[in-house]
């Protein structure tokens, strides 16, 4: 069986699928069907995709196998989320790191959730530097 082909050969517009086949009983259904985002992919990126899935997403491995570079596989990858008709994500923020309390304060913060004076979640926040009053 043959893969569908994604662009018209005359006019290089998107290909539209009208009419589906059951080999089994012969029956056929004809309309216009989407086939979703992977209609919309080239051969190449057909395989990119599939060598992605593949290696679950691990760009490290996909070098190996691909023998290409981190920055061509992310612009390979950033051109696959296009293709299908994704916007590509910005970068997000890291959080800020939570500057950690003093040796004083966390033994003071240990001694209160031994003698039961502060709660584990409030221990774990104060000892995470998210708490401004333990």
């Amino acid at each position: 069986m043959n893969p569908i082909p994604s662009t018209c050969p005359v006019c290089s517009q998107t290909m539209t699928v009208t009419r589906l086949h059951c080999p089994n009983c012969d029956t056929a259904i004809e309309g216009r069907f989407a086939l979703g985002g992977f209609d919309r992919l080239s051969p190449e990126q057909l395989a990119f995709a599939a060598a992605f899935i593949k290696n679950e997403g691990k760009l490290n491995r996909l070098e190996r196998e691909l023998d290409l570079s981190y920055p061509t596989l992310r612009s390979r990858l950033t051109e696959l989320i296009r293709a299908m008709g994704y916007e590509v994500g910005q970068e997000e923020a890291s959080p800020p790191v939570a500057a950690q309390p003093a040796e004083e304060d966390r033994r003071r913060i240990l001694d209160e959730l031994a003698s039961g004076r502060l709660s584990s979640d409030d221990a774990i926040k104060a000892l995470r530097g998210s708490a401004t009053n333990a």
